[in-house]
This record gives structure tokens, C-alpha cells and sequence, in this order.
């Protein structure tokens, strides 16, 4: 079992956290710490348990065996309301829509704060304002959801998310399905919000490039085990990737940054 003792610096602490559905084992023996204000990368091939452990963090799956702590405390201890305050999770878009204007579906955010009998304060009117402005979604708040593009639609998600009030984001592909055009306004909001309010932004992505040039760490999961944990810029090295995906990689200087990037094979012709 994991030691009960708290790390002070990390706000997200699991350790030797395993998880299964039936009698398929999805998470083994995973062990990381997520500190306030970093953006860290989860990544790995289809089915290695990113997902799964997201919603493990946000306690949307419940139960396993480890522990995980959020703020010193016991995950299970905390309850929905109490940790919705701490913790704001994006989902994988699915193409369902809500009739709601951008502007309705932000206030939902506010739901830690408010009760059945309670009425929109304030304060929570300035967090959806901060928000929208924060995310560049102000201009479409009239809107309804369902007019919105879906880069548009993705940023009032996040905005939502943000408006929770929680210092730690949990996103599932938030780029997945988008153009690059707004795979790059995605990217650049959620850097924002890292920046300027000190967010720590926890983002899984099959974008190897994305994750290594927009993150502080990456943590790569193979078959349920952490098969890298460490800087971001460490990932891109084919001793690294080949591990996690079984193929080597093609890399390249970044003509701005100089960083390496991977780069497509060409087909032969």
C-alpha cells in the first residue's frame, strides 16, 4: 500500500494506483505527482489507460486499489461538491449538444457553489465573465452551442471548466476532431490560462509533438503502466518512443525553437 504522508508541493499524488473493470486490469502499479501550475501531458497508444485515469483523478471511476490524494487528502474523502471546487474535467467532445447559450452553459460551471434555493451571485457572474474573456469566447456568449464551430464550442467547454473555480484541469483530447486552426486557438487558450492564473492543466493527447512542446512533463502509459515520466523535451528520443509505441520515429529541428519534432514518413511512391 502507498505511504499515508503527504507531499507538500504536489497537488495530485498517486501512488502505485491500480485500477480494473471486471476482471480486465486497465491501470498497474501508476505513480506520479502533479505540482500546482504545471501543464503535464498524458500520452500512449490506444487502449494504455489514459482516459481511465483521468476520470480516476476527477472520480468519475471509483475504487482501485493505491492511493490518490488532492491536496494532501484522500480522493474518496472528498465529496462531489467538495472536490468540483478543486478539480474541473473536459471531456472527450462527443457531438452532443445542450440548447444552452455560451453564456448559460459557462454559469453551469458555477454548480459547486450554488444550491436549488440560492441565486446567482456576484461573484459568480464576474467568474463567468472572467472566464469568456479568458478563454476568447466573450464575443459568441449570446450564442447558442449548437451555432458554434467546434474549436468555438471546445474553448466555451474549457471556459466552463474554468469558471468552476478548480485550480486543476483535467482534459481528454481537447484538440481531437478540430482543424489545425483551431487545434492552434485551443492550444493557445489552454497555455493562457497555465500562464495567467497558474492553473496546473493536465491534457491527454496522441499529439507527440503537442505534448512535448506545450508541457513541462509527459507521462506515457503503455498497457496500463507508466512506461515514461519526466521532462517534456526528454520524450522525443527514439530510446523513449519506440518503447511506448513500438516504432521508431523520424525527427526534425522546429524552424522556430530549434526543438526536435516528429515528423511524418513519406509513403514511398
Amino acid at each position: 500500500m502507498a505511504s499515508d504522508e503527504s507531499k507538500p508541493d504536489a497537488l495530485i499524488e498517486v501512488a502505485d494506483f491500480s485500477f480494473s473493470i471486471g476482471k480486465k486490469a486497465i491501470l498497474r502499479g501508476v505513480s506520479v505527482d502533479i505540482s500546482a501550475g504545471e501543464a503535464l501531458s498524458i500520452i500512449g497508444p490506444n487502449g494504455a489507460g489514459k482516459s481511465t485515469l483521468l476520470k480516476c483523478l476527477d472520480g468519475i471511476l471509483t475504487g482501485g486499489t493505491g492511493s490518490i490524494r488532492v491536496h494532501g487528502r484522500p480522493l474518496e474523502s472528498y465529496s462531489r461538491r467538495e472536490l468540483a471546487k478543486l478539480v474541473s474535467y473536459v471531456p472527450q467532445a462527443d457531438g452532443r449538444l445542450l440548447p444552452f447559450t455560451v453564456e448559460e452553459f459557462v454559469l453551469m460551471g458555477r454548480y459547486p457553489y450554488l444550491s436549488p434555493f440560492s441565486s446567482i451571485s456576484e461573484t459568480d457572474r464576474k467568474a463567468v465573465r472572467e472566464a469568456m474573456a479568458l478563454t476568447g469566447v466573450e464575443e459568441f456568449a449570446g450564442r447558442l452551442l449548437t451555432t458554434l464551430s467546434g474549436g468555438e464550442r471546445q474553448k466555451a467547454f474549457i471556459a466552463a471548466a474554468f469558471a468552476q473555480g478548480a485550480a486543476i484541469l483535467l482534459l481528454d483530447e481537447p484538440t481531437t476532431f478540430l482543424d489545425p486552426r483551431h487545434q492552434d486557438e485551443v492550444l493557445r487558450t489552454l497555455h493562457r490560462i497555465n500562464r495567467e492564473s497558474g492553473a496546473t492543466i493536465v491534457s491527454v493527447t496522441h499529439d507527440i509533438n503537442t505534448a512535448a512542446l506545450g508541457s513541462n512533463r509527459v507521462l506515457a502509459l503503455k498497457a496500463g503502466e507508466v512506461a515514461f515520466h519526466g521532462p517534456a523535451a526528454d520524450v522525443m528520443d527514439n530510446s523513449v518512443l519506440e518503447r511506448i509505441y513500438g516504432k521508431r520515429f523520424i525527427f526534425a529541428a522546429h524552424p522556430l525553437t530549434g526543438k526536435p519534432v516528429v515528423v511524418p514518413e513519406v509513403a514511398e511512391q
